[in-house]
C-alpha cells in the first residue's frame, strides 16, 4: 500500500494524519496564517513522512479569500444587457423590515463588467453570431482596467458552449486566468451560474500560487516523487491539483467536507449509519446530517452569493474554541463569530491574545487540563485567562467563573441552534441520531448538546481533534458532472433517460480514465434534479436503476419528507442530470485497540481535576485516551485527555470504549 498523509489547515491549528502502511500517526500544530504551507511542511518533518508518500490535503484558501475580500481582480463579460445581472440578483431582501442596510459585498465591481454583442438560443441555435474583433476589443479593455482573471458568463452557453469558448481562447492569449460558465456550471439559472462562475475566477489565481508554493515545497522534500498532490473539494471527494487550480470554486467548503467525510466512515465502521456529525474547531463550528448516507446539496452559499457546485450539507456557524466574547452596545454578552485564530490564539497559549474566548472559559471551568493540552507541547496558562476575563466580568457584574458559565452556554446554544437547522428544520427527529463530535472543542460540549436535544448515544471517535485530516485519506476521487435538461418525466422511456444520462456518464468516466482509473475502480453515480411543473426548486434523486418510473416515486418520497407533502397527480419535470464518479483508491484500515483484562479504566486514570458542572464544582477523575482499551467502561464526571482533543464526561453519563478506540457514551 502506498503511503498516506491527510492533512487540514484551519484557521487555528493544523491536523495531520500519516498511514505509513502499517500504522496510523498523528500530530496536530498551530497553523500559520502567512503562509499556511509552512505548518504543513512542519508538520510532515515531525512526523518524518517517506518520500513518495500520496498527500491529500484540505485547504481554506477559497473560503478565505471570499470572507475576506481577498481574491483576485476579476472582470464580468456578459451577454449584452445583462451585464448588472450581479447587482440584480433574486432582487431578495436580506432584512425585509430593515429600513436602511449597508450594499452587500459585489466580487466585481461596476467598471469590470463587461458585454459582447451575440445572442444563443435556449435550445443552443446561435441567434446573433459573436464578433471576434469586437470581442478582442472588450478583451484589451479588460487588461486595460487591470484585470487578472475573467469570468465569462454568455446567455445559454450552457446548451451552446462555442462563444464562451472563443472569448476563452483570446483571453488566454492576454494572460489572463479565465473562466467559463459552460465549463464551471452548465446549467440553467443565469444568476446562479454567474455567481459560481465569479467566484471561480475570483479564488482561482490565489488557490494556484497557493499550490504552487506548496508542490515547491514537497518537491523539495522529494515527499511528492511520482505522485499527484490531492485536493479535498466541497463534494467529499478529492480532486487533483490541476484541477483545483482550474476549479477552484469547488474547495470552498474543502476541509469541513473532510470532516464529515471521516465521521461517517468511523461511524459506519462502529455500526452507526444515522448521525450527526459536530465538529467544532478553532474558529467555527460545522454541522451535518447522514440518514444512512452522506447527504449533498447544490445549493449552497457563501458570504450570499450563491455557489452551484456540489458539496455536503454541512451548516456552519461562527463558535469555536477561539470565538472571542464581547458585550454590544445594549449590554448582552455575545459570542462570536470574531475568532482569536492561532495569531495569537487565546489568552491562556500564552502568544500575547488579550480577549477572552471559549477556550478560555473551558480551562476556567475544569472541562481542559493545562497540562495535558496538545500532547503536554503546550501548557495553558490559566492566570493568562482570568486577567482576559476581569474586564468583561466587571462590565458584567459577574465573577469569572459566572462569566465562562455564560459564554460556554452562549457558544452550546448557537451551536443546538446550526443542529436543528440540519435536523428538525428539514424533518428529521435529533432523538434518532448518534452524534458525532470531533475537532479539537467538540467533544467537550458534545454531552450538553446531546442533553438538550433528546440525543441518547454519542460516539466519540478515537482521534477527534485530527478527524477531518483523516477523512483526507479516507475519500476517493471524485468528479460531478451536470446538464440542463428541462424535459416532461412522465413521458420519458427507460430508453429516453439513458440517451440523456449517457453523454454525462461518458464524460465523468473519461475524466476518471484520466487520472489513471482503471474501470474496476470506477462507480459512476447517476442522479436527476426534479420537481413538479410549475415549481422554482429541485430535489436530487438517485436514478442509479435508470428507471423514470422508480425515479418519480423517489422524488414524492422526497417531497413528502422535505416539505411534509407530496403530489403525485402533478407532472414531474426532469431539469438536470448529474452523475458523481467515484475513482476508488485504496484505504487504510483503521487499527483496532487491545482488549482490556477488565472494564475498570485505573490504569489509564493519570490524576483528577476539579470541573465545573451543573452550577457546582466536582472532583473528577482524568483518564489518559492512549491508555484506554476495549471494553473499557467510564462513568461521568471525568475527563479523557489526548494529543488532539479533550472529551468532557458529565454526571449521569457513562462511555465504553469500542473495538476500534471510539467512546460510545449513553445517558
Amino acid at each position: 500500500m502506498h503511503t498516506l498523509l491527510g492533512v487540514d489547515v484551519g484557521g487555528t491549528f493544523t491536523d495531520l494524519v500519516y498511514h505509513d502502511g502499517r500504522d496510523i500517526r498523528i500530530f496536530k500544530l498551530l497553523s500559520t496564517k502567512a503562509n499556511p504551507a509552512e505548518a504543513l511542511l512542519a508538520g510532515m518533518a515531525a512526523l518524518a513522512v517517506a518520500p513518495g508518500t500520496v498527500v491529500s490535503h484540505g485547504t481554506t484558501v477559497a473560503t478565505n479569500a471570499v470572507l475576506e475580500h481577498k481574491g483576485a481582480r476579476t472582470a464580468l463579460i456578459t451577454t449584452a444587457g445583462f451585464r448588472d445581472i450581479l447587482a440584480i440578483g433574486r432582487q431578495t431582501r436580506p432584512a425585509l423590515y430593515r429600513l436602511a442596510f449597508a450594499p452587500r459585498w459585489v466580487p466585481v465591481p461596476d467598471a469590470l463588467r463587461f458585454e459582447v454583442e451575440e445572442r444563443v438560443a435556449a435550445d443552443g441555435q446561435v441567434l446573433i453570431p459573436l464578433d471576434e474583433k469586437t470581442a478582442a476589443a472588450v478583451l484589451d479593455a479588460v487588461v486595460a482596467a487591470g484585470a487578472e482573471a475573467l469570468a465569462v458568463c454568455l446567455l445559454f452557453a450552457f446548451a451552446n458552449p462555442a462563444h464562451e469558448q472563443a472569448i476563452g481562447r483570446l483571453a488566454a492569449q492576454r494572460g489572463l486566468s479565465v473562466s467559463l460558465s459552460s465549463a464551471i456550471l452548465p446549467e440553467f439559472r443565469e444568476f446562479e451560474r454567474t455567481s459560481t462562475t465569479v467566484l471561480n475566477a475570483y479564488v482561482s489565481p490565489l488557490m494556484t500560487r497557493y499550490l504552487d508554493a506548496l508542490e515547491a515545497g514537497l518537491a523539495q522534500r522529494e515527499t511528492a516523487a511520482g505522485h499527484p498532490l490531492w485536493i479535498m473539494q466541497s463534494s467529499g471527494g478529492i480532486l487533483d491539483a490541476a484541477t483545483a487550480r482550474r476549479e477552484a470554486v469547488r474547495t470552498l467548503l474543502s476541509g469541513p467536507a473532510a470532516g464529515v467525510a471521516g465521521a461517517f466512515h468511523v461511524a459506519r465502521l462502529a455500526g452507526y449509519d444515522h448521525v450527526i456529525t459536530f465538529d467544532m474547531g478553532g474558529t467555527s463550528t460545522d454541522v451535518s446530517l447522514a440518514d444512512g448516507t452522506i447527504r449533498r446539496t447544490a445549493e449552497g452559499e457563501i458570504e450570499g452569493w450563491p455557489v452551484r457546485v456540489p458539496m455536503l450539507d454541512i451548516h456552519t456557524v461562527g463558535a469555536g474554541g477561539g470565538s472571542m466574547a464581547w458585550v454590544d452596545a445594549a449590554g448582552v454578552l455575545r459570542v462570536g463569530p470574531a475568532s482569536a485564530g492561532s495569531e495569537p490564539g487565546p489568552a491562556c497559549y500564552g502568544r500575547g491574545g488579550r480577549d477572552f474566548t471559549v477556550t478560555d472559559a473551558n480551562l476556567l471551568l475544569g472541562r481542559l487540563h493545562p497540562a495535558h493540552f496538545l500532547g503536554g507541547r503546550m501548557t495553558l496558562d490559566r492566570e493568562a485567562a482570568e486577567a482576559a476575563a476581569r474586564p468583561l466580568a466587571a462590565r458584567l457584574g459577574l465573577s469569572v467563573v459566572e462569566l465562562a458559565e455564560g459564554v460556554v452556554r452562549i457558544a452550546d446554544a448557537a451551536m443546538e441552534q446550526a443542529i436543528r437547522v440540519i435536523s428538525v428544520a428539514r424533518g428529521f427527529d435529533p432523538r434518532g441520531f448518534t452524534l458525532v463530535p470531533f475537532g479539537g472543542a467538540g467533544p467537550m460540549h458534545a454531552l450538553t448538546l446531546a442533553a438538550a436535544l433528546g440525543i441518547g448515544r454519542v460516539l466519540v471517535p478515537r482521534h477527534p481533534g485530527v478527524l477531518s485530516a483523516l477523512g483526507l485519506t479516507l475519500a476517493d476521487f471524485t468528479v460531478d458532472v451536470s446538464r440542463t435538461v428541462m424535459r416532461p418525466l412522465n413521458a420519458m422511456t427507460a430508453d429516453d433517460l439513458q440517451a440523456v444520462l449517457a453523454p454525462v456518464l461518458a464524460q465523468a468516466r473519461r475524466a476518471l480514465a484520466d487520472q489513471g482509473f482503471t474501470d474496476d475502480a470506477l462507480h459512476l453515480e447517476p442522479a436527476l434534479d426534479l420537481r413538479y411543473r410549475g415549481q422554482s426548486f429541485e430535489l436530487t434523486v438517485s436514478a442509479d436503476d435508470g428507471d423514470p418510473v422508480a425515479a418519480a416515486g423517489r422524488f414524492h418520497a422526497a417531497h413528502r419528507q422535505r416539505y411534509g407533502y407530496a403530489r403525485p397527480e402533478v407532472p414531474v419535470e426532469l431539469v438536470n442530470v448529474r452523475v458523481t464518479g467515484r475513482g476508488r483508491r485504496v484505504k487504510p484500515e483503521l487499527p483496532r485497540v487491545p482488549p482490556a483484562p477488565s472494564p475498570d479504566p485505573a490504569l489509564a486514570r493519570v490524576g483528577e481535576t476539579q470541573l465545573r458542572a451543573e452550577d457546582e464544582w466536582i472532583t473528577a477523575p482524568v483518564y489518559e485516551r492512549a491508555r484506554l482499551r476495549f471494553g473499557h467502561r467510564l462513568f461521568g464526571p471525568a475527563l479523557v485527555v489526548q494529543e488532539d482533543a479533550t472529551t468532557v464526561l458529565l454526571p449521569d453519563w457513562q462511555a465504553e470504549v469500542d473495538p476500534w478506540g471510539n467512546l460510545a457514551v449513553t445517558r
